[in-house]
């Protein structure tokens, strides 16, 4: 990022990948600005923007076929910009078939998983056309080599691939670069600086990936290293004051990192104009609103105000049990509390026309559509983007908005924000009331909370915490037959949910040992009552969300 107006930027366009946010975030780690935008977005659009300075562009990979009627295909004029193209997997295909080469079904050589790429041409002799392979060691890289020995030169590398069609004609003026035991074509590049790569860079599973996506940031665009947390949070703060013009703002303050970033960076753009909200909803985390006040009025010294809301909030949800519903009571129900603080801080010095909350770019891609491929639906909506009421008084201030979890972690810790709540588990706008499976009220609340907090305990106590990208409990509306103490009992089924991830956009399970999983479960059926069964989640993203509702 960079503090003059416009800011360079490599713009992916989403034919539907599942790794269309995983390549974002990838460019973002390498210090260059990535935006992720849908596959029909045309070269005319994009220009219009005027804050970006585009430097060039990646088409990421897709399910379809590009001979296949109907088809996504790229903006002709993108191609034909003079601007760099990186085409991964699909993109590659689509860069091949849209400038008159042709794909066709790989009749055998399918590839899905691990695999070896070797490069045809000789890469020190070639240097134009391997810009895209440079500085990747051959000889540390020879993993699984191939059955024939290397060209002079040669770098052979584990790549990840995943495509049934395969480029089986070049476009004019283009060369092969690589290859694969199964795939005679499996890189391909132009001197004008179009690339095409089959297999996909920004996994882990191609280990030499990222230097792969250095080398066209850096030595093919010509970006710079611009995008840095100091430079991130000099932009917000710019434009925060630039967007408020000396107007009060109130910032929806919770428990997490996300709403604690965006208050710290309205506070750092307008001092004293900025109030922040905490409302206790009665959905908390045990040791929430103390550890809020604490942070923010004691050690931070922040203007906060507490508003205590847990009857009104459990009286919108009574007898609610459809979770979206569940979002938009809620969400709701936050702006009409803050709208109530904006008129009581009207009579102390002003009224208070800006709500300052911490949504992120991924509560973006996964409550809307408009904003990512165009084939892509909404899984769910967040409160904070889709279940704001149409009739709120406030404009939005989301300082966060184009930002991913890691990156909004790096500011908190750059603004002083302490380590314990920087990596703090997410926790959903919504709270308990989205992890209870069904209609919500008080004695569930408390359950859950009981439940939660003895998970927490235990995972800390065994070193795990900050392994784990989330960890809860979710109440279920199930019932199960059991025995405590000769008695017959028919109480409720606590689910534990712990994932790994890197992004939030995809998640596997964590692999917790035995003990620690028989701990918690023999603390959660003898500490709470009313719970006599303890079920763990062994459930990717996809194909499930991280959480239950």
């Amino acid at each position: 990022m960079q503090t003059r107006e416009r800011r360079q930027a490599i713009i992916v366009l989403d034919f539907g990948s599942q790794y269309s946010r995983l390549i974002t975030r990838r460019v973002r780690e390498l210090h260059v600005y990535s935006e992720l935008v849908p596959a029909s977005a045309t070269l005319e659009q994009l220009q219009s923007q005027e804050r970006l300075d585009i430097r060039g562009f990646i088409l990421s990979g897709g399910p379809a076929s590009v001979y296949d009627e109907g088809a996504p295909l790229c903006d002709p004029a993108i191609l034909h910009s003079g601007l760099p193209v990186l085409g991964i997997c699909y993109g590659m295909q689509l860069l091949a078939h849209q400038l008159g080469g042709h794909v066709a079904l790989a009749n055998g050589r399918r590839e899905y998983g691990p695999a070896t790429l070797e490069t045809l041409f000789d890469a020190a002799n070639d240097a134009q056309l391997f810009r895209i392979f440079a500085g990747i060691d051959a000889t540390s890289a020879q993993t699984n080599p191939l059955d024939q020995p290397p060209t002079t030169n040669a770098i052979r590398i584990p790549v990840w691939m995943s495509h049934g069609d395969s480029v089986d004609q070049l476009p004019a003026g283009f060369h092969t670069l690589a290859c694969t035991e199964s795939n005679p074509v499996a890189a391909i590049a132009s001197p004008q600086g179009l690339v095409g790569l089959q297999f996909h860079p920004e996994v882990s599973h191609t280990p030499q990936g990222k230097q792969v996506l250095r080398n066209f940031l850096y030595r093919i665009c010509g970006c710079e290293p611009t995008w840095t947390t100091a430079s991130v949070i000099d932009e917000s703060v710019a434009q925060i004051r630039q967007r408020v013009q000396g107007e009060r703002i109130i910032s929806g303050l919770s428990g997490g990192v996300d709403s604690a970033v965006a208050s710290l960076l309205a506070h750092r753009a307008v001092g004293d104009q900025l109030t922040c909200v905490f409302v206790d909803t009665g959905c908390l985390r045990a040791g929430e609103r103390e550890q809020v006040v604490e942070t923010f009025s004691r050690h931070l010294h922040i203007p906060l105000v507490v508003v205590d809301a847990r009857e009104r909030f459990l009286a919108k949800l009574a007898g609610v049990s459809d979770p979206e519903q569940k979002r938009k009571i809620i969400g709701a129900e936050f702006i009409r509390v803050f709208e109530e603080e904006a008129a009581l801080l009207a009579k102390e010095g002003g009224s208070s026309a800006f709500l300052a909350q911490g949504t992120l770019y991924p509560d973006v891609i996964e409550s809307t559509s408009h904003d990512t491929a165009a084939t892509a639906t909404r899984i769910k909506t967040h409160h904070n983007v889709g279940g704001l009421p149409e009739d709120m008084q406030f404009q939005l201030v989301e300082p966060l908005r184009l930002l991913f979890k890691d990156e909004v972690r790096e500011i908190g810790l750059q603004l002083g924000l302490p380590e314990e709540w920087v990596w703090r588990h997410p926790f959903p706008g919504p709270g308990l009331a989205i992890r209870i499976i069904g209609a919500v009220d008080g004695q569930k609340l408390e359950t859950l909370r009981a439940a939660d907090a003895i998970l927490i305990e235990e995972i800390r106590r065994a070193g795990v915490y900050r392994e784990l990208g989330q960890a809860f409990a979710v109440l279920t509306p199930l019932q199960s037959v059991g025995v405590m103490g000769d008695l017959r009992t028919y109480s409720s089924v606590v689910a534990v949910r712990a994932v790994t991830t890197g992004d939030f956009m995809t998640a596997d399970w964590a692999r917790l040992s035995p003990d620690l999983l028989g701990r918690i479960s023999h603390r959660i059926v003898n500490e709470v009552p009313g719970v006599n069964r303890v079920v763990y989640d062994i459930t990717s993203k996809p194909p499930a969300t991280i959480e239950w509702e």
